[in-house]
């Protein structure tokens, strides 16, 4: 994530990190089910959306 995507998810309201928060935990939800069938071809977007979530979850604390 860069500095820039970093300032966008500060200045969100708590109710849309709350909702990018749902989406991002279902996404990663349906790349585990995606990988254990073996359709997935990037194994580290999952590393990636593993990190966001805890991002947001730091920003929602800190609100």
């Amino acid at each position: 994530m860069k500095r820039k995507d970093l300032e966008q998810l500060k200045n969100k309201p708590k109710q849309e990190l709350q909702h990018d928060l749902s989406k991002n935990h279902e996404k990663l939800w349906n790349l585990k089910i995606d990988l254990a069938a073996g359709k997935v071809k990037n194994v580290r977007e999952i590393r990636q959306l593993k990190r966001t979530i805890a991002k947001i979850n730091t920003f929602l604390n800190a609100k």
